[in-house]
């Protein structure tokens, strides 16, 4: 038992504790403890509570880092999932999508075709598709880009004049983005041309490619688009497959949409041994650079880009037909949101022969005609025609005049717009707005002329006729240099009658006749500057006269002897359409143009080679052009939504960047970086005369997708433009700015806009200078002795002219030169006065 001390008694040896003792001693501890508990309150208890804490506090470490070990695991999961998603989405997922696309064509020769290759259902086709697919597969499957190759796909097989059958097909690659260079055109097609071998002995183009006959020659492979890869060899309901089975029998074609954006192709195919005319009658579009909506025209059934013979970017003014060099085309439809429509039809032509041999007889005037190739259409990029002329005795040569079109001795650069071989002496054709002659100094003349675009080209035609080679121009005429022959009396009036200045070159100063009552010199008479003390030379200006190239036409279709009468403040116009205009959009207060600048003393600046000293505010029309990104190029405001810049300019970045939602124009700028607008350009119209040998013709105008706000119009005002009778004289002081480079050769741009001061350079001096380069369409401006000059960067930047009347106008547009600030080299401009007719044609066209 226990004692009082509480001591466990211990029992004799030999004695066992039994279970139930162990219990009564147990019950009676709990009964003291719970006495004592009573008694002294909770203070056992609280001791008691400690220890539950911290057996709680243990639980719930151990909790804390299961729940720990479970986040931690949990977050973990969702970092692999979003890394390897990540990772699928951007990586993998891209290199199984970035698939390039190549579509090619090629001739297998010594093989007869038949109708059902036109069916691509027929067994027949599906066997022969088959083998060729095999043998490119083959070809590339051993190649150098074997893994990154996935397959081939023929798309058609069509006649070939030529005898055999012309494969249309596709190729598609899976190409890493690291590798993308792997899969260039140049590499893909050289793969397909190399593997062809050609016997030296026979000498042709015809080869063997794993046993097939391949016409070597025939091989066309381009990179082209996803979208027409997946557009025209899918089941789309806006396919179709037309077939011409005989000459002259016009089949309609229609397209019409109603609802989005769509995607059509229309494959066109005629009997074997003729071509196709296809003719446009209506194309109902948004005019927009080809972006949205379209329609090109291949000389093939898939969609080639070196087999592009014509591209549709806006509606056509009038019907339009061109030529095929084959039995095939392919119509390739891009139709944006809206309701667009297209019209026309196609037939199966015979191929022409275009040759011909005269006898002209008639000494006295034209006694015939001949045509481009298959005219009025326009000509395709292959044919030839040969014409021999005789003229019926000794000391007569062959003269032709053509309406729209010039022959120049070819130099080192190629024929752009056809090749001519006349008498053994090659010459190259280019486009022109005016009649020329071209006269052959033989009494025998055999010509031969080749088609040498890329695409299809307008129609030209020449009358033919006999001239004396002595004196080509009757007696009283005097002989232009664009061959023409105008009166003697025409010789230095003022007026360009030979439509190339040629009249008016080397002409002595007029006499000003102040005292007389003839008709006083176009140079002096109402020409806005007083050289008569009495003023007579300025009097009567506004006084209805016939129309000429000096005269200002009125809205009314009356001509007034006032050249610039457009704009100058005072009404000059029976009917007010001198001042009409004159307000451009966003300007306040009526201010046609910037205040007078306070130009003070002159010292060096760069970028525009000059002495100039920075004008803040002034002349704000100038424009930087961007293309994805870095500086390009210089253009002007003309009004809310044009601008101008040179073509030479637009060209060189069409052929890498042709969509204009890259191109960006950045307004109000003096530093770069702080423009005050930015606007998205919506189309590029370039000369259609345009002249990449000698920058003839050299505009171009861009139209704006917005406008500014009025808010700007301190910091942006837009030039105006002259009229066609506006008149320059050499010596007087214009303005260039731009951001372009700070001295020839230099790599460094200007940051700030500079502007310098220019003097006009007389045609004549000029022409001289640069051996008659420099063609009636274009103005020269600079320093005679060097200093002052546009250079390299400032290109289709503005050269502007202050008028009376406190107006700005836009004289020039930056074209090209003999390197920087040169003595006896002056920058040579694009004479904008010339091109106001295009200007006027143009402007609502695209607004």
């Amino acid at each position: 038992m226990a004692t009082e001390s509480g001591h466990i008694g211990r029992s004799s040896a030999g004695d066992n504790l039994s279970i139930t003792d162990v219990s009564v001693e147990v019950a009676t501890v709990d009964a003291r403890l719970s006495r004592r508990r009573h008694r002294r309150g909770h203070g056992k208890g609280k001791r008691k509570s400690k220890s539950k804490r911290k057996r709680a506090r243990k639980k719930r470490a151990l909790w804390n880092l299961q729940a720990l070990a479970v986040l931690l695991s949990l977050v973990v999961f969702v970092v692999v999932a979003v890394t390897w998603t990540l990772l699928w989405l951007f990586i993998f997922r891209r290199e199984s999508n970035s698939g390039v696309y190549f579509a090619g064509m090629f001739r297998v020769a010594d093989i007869e075709f038949i109708p059902e290759y036109r069916h691509t259902d027929s067994t027949e086709f599906i066997s022969m598709a088959n083998t060729i697919e095999h043998v490119v597969n083959s070809v590339y499957k051993t190649s150098t880009v074997s893994k990154l190759y996935r397959q081939s796909l023929i798309s058609d097989l069509s006649h070939n004049n030529k005898g055999g059958v012309l494969v249309h097909f596709w190729m598609v690659f899976v190409v890493p983005g690291v590798k993308s260079s792997a899969v260039c055109e140049e590499c893909v097609g050289a793969i397909l041309r190399d593997s062809v071998h050609t016997s030296l002995v026979n000498r042709t183009s015809v080869g063997f490619l794993s046993g097939l006959p391949v016409d070597i020659d025939s091989i066309v492979v381009n990179t082209a688009l996803r979208s027409d890869y997946t557009a025209i060899e899918t089941d789309s309901k806006c396919i179709d497959d037309l077939y011409a089975s005989q000459p002259g029998v016009k089949i309609s074609l229609s397209v019409s949409s109603f609802w989005g954006r769509s995607s059509c192709h229309m494959k066109l195919t005629a009997v074997l041994g003729s071509l196709i005319r296809l003719t446009v009658h209506s194309f109902q579009i948004e005019a927009s650079d080809c972006v949205t909506d379209s329609l090109t025209v291949y000389d093939s059934l898939v969609p080639i880009r070196s087999k592009a013979l014509y591209k549709f970017c806006q509606p056509p003014n009038a019907a339009i037909s061109l030529v095929s060099t084959g039995n095939v085309m392919l119509l390739a439809f891009r139709l944006g949101q809206g309701s667009k429509s297209f019209r026309g039809h196609y037939e199966a032509i015979s191929e022409e022969r275009c040759s011909s041999a005269d006898d002209v007889q008639d000494l006295a005037g034209s006694r015939g005609k001949i045509t481009s190739p298959y005219y009025p259409s326009l000509f395709p990029p292959e044919c030839s025609c040969t014409w021999a002329f005789q003229a019926p005795i000794q000391g007569l040569g062959i003269a032709l005049r053509f309406e729209n079109y010039l022959l120049k001795e070819k130099d080192l650069k190629g024929c752009e717009h056809g090749w001519w071989k006349i008498n053994e002496i090659i010459y190259c054709g280019s486009y022109i707005d005016h009649p020329t002659v071209f006269r052959a100094a033989n009494q025998r003349t055999e010509i031969e002329f080749r088609c040498s675009s890329k695409f299809s080209d307008p129609p030209f035609t020449a009358e033919y006729g006999s001239y004396n080679i002595s004196q080509p121009c009757p007696r009283g005429y005097f002989l232009c240099s664009s061959g023409l022959c105008v009166e003697s009396w025409r010789r230095c009036d003022g007026l360009d009658d030979c439509f190339d200045e040629s009249d008016e070159l080397f002409c002595p100063n007029p006499p000003k006749d102040c005292d007389g009552a003839a008709q006083r010199h176009p140079s002096f008479a109402c020409n806005g500057v007083r050289d008569c003390e009495d003023g007579a030379d300025e009097a009567n200006c506004t006084q209805e006269v016939p129309c000429s190239d000096v005269t200002y036409k009125c809205g009314s279709g009356a001509c007034i002897r006032k050249r610039n009468a457009n704009c100058d403040g005072s009404p000059d116009c029976a009917d007010g359409s001198d001042e009409r205009f004159c307000v451009p959009k966003g300007l306040p207060n009526g201010k046609t143009t910037c205040q007078l600048c306070p130009f003070g003393e002159l010292r060096a600046y760069a970028a525009v080679i000059a002495e100039a000293k920075m004008i803040i505010n002034c002349l704000p029309w100038s424009i930087q052009c961007e293309v994805a990104g870095p500086l390009v190029c210089v253009a002007t405001v003309s009004s809310g939504a044009h601008t101008f810049m040179s073509a030479h300019v637009a060209l060189s970045l069409l052929g890498r960047l042709s969509d204009p939602r890259y191109w960006t124009a950045h307004l109000g700028m003096r530093t770069q970086g702080s423009a005050k607008f930015v606007a998205e350009i919506r189309r590029i119209v370039v000369h259609e005369y345009y002249n990449a040998r000698n920058f003839d013709y050299d505009i171009a105008l861009l139209q704006l997708k917005s406008t500014w706000p009025v808010s700007l119009a301190s910091h942006i005002q837009p030039i105006c433009l002259p009229s066609s009778s506006q008149a320059v004289l050499a010596g007087q002081a214009c303005w260039v700015t731009g951001w372009g480079s700070k001295s020839e050769g230099g790599c460094e741009l200007a940051s700030v806009l500079q502007e310098a001061t220019v003097k006009l350079i007389g045609h004549n001096t000029c022409n001289k200078l640069y051996d008659d380069a420099v063609t009636p369409r274009m103005l020269c401006a600079g320093n005679l002795h060097g200093g002052v000059d546009a250079c390299q960067g400032d290109s289709g930047g503005p050269l502007v002219c202050l008028e009376k009347g406190r107006k700005w106008f836009l004289a020039g547009i930056v074209s090209w030169g003999e390197g920087c600030a040169r003595r006896n080299r002056p920058g040579v401009y694009t004479q904008v006065v010339k091109f106001s007719d295009w200007i006027r044609k143009h402007v609502p066209l695209i607004s």
